[in-house]
């Protein structure tokens, strides 16, 4: 079998780090840990060498293996997390009659439906302050989630919680984003 795609580990940096960089820091929102991962995919990337079969191009390799890494990152987290359920805290946001939202609970218009980029950018900056207030569990779920757009049997899988866990935690993750959304935007 011939190789379709041919690697050169000498052009990595140039090539690749900014993109891979991006990616990380995007899903992990913390500078230092996005340029530890992209240091630890080249690592990583020139242990395997001798694995690459040229099937994907070089970008394409060196990003599945940082998403591997991610992954990685995201299931410390959550290992490290407890679990702590206070059912003070529930607050029933549905009417049990109908199943719709009750209506001090109903969610509101944030102002963001028709596209402005200024006003986008804005309130991307506030989603981005109100995610950084998540549990890390929390995060690591939504994100997986919304950002990398992995089906949940995948992400329970990976983070080790049960499928009635993780869609507790994706509920109460959206109801937090949008408590938080609605008070500061």
């Amino acid at each position: 079998m011939t190789k379709l795609n041919v690697i050169d580990p000498q052009q990595w940096v140039d090539n690749h780090a900014d993109y891979l960089y991006s990616y990380a820091l995007s899903r992990l929102d913390d500078e230092e840990q996005a340029r530890d991962l992209v240091q630890e995919t080249f690592l990583a990337a020139l242990e395997r060498v001798d694995q690459f079969e040229g099937r994907s191009s070089e970008r394409t390799w060196l990003t599945a293996i940082l998403k591997n890494k991610v992954m990685d990152v995201f299931r410390r987290k959550s290992m490290a997390f407890e679990t702590v359920v206070n059912h003070a805290d529930d607050v029933d946001f549905f009417d049990a009659g109908n199943g719709h939202w009750k209506e001090e609970y109903q969610p509101r218009s944030f102002g963001i439906e028709n596209y402005d980029h200024v006003v986008n950018k804005e309130f991307n900056i506030v989603l981005e302050n109100c995610m950084k207030k998540l549990p890390a569990l929390w995060l690591s779920v939504f994100t997986m989630r919304h950002i990398e757009e992995l089906a949940a049997d995948v992400i329970c899988n990976h983070l080790k919680v049960t499928s009635s866990n993780f869609w507790v935690i994706i509920h109460r993750t959206k109801v937090n984003l949008r408590a938080c959304l609605q008070k500061n935007w």
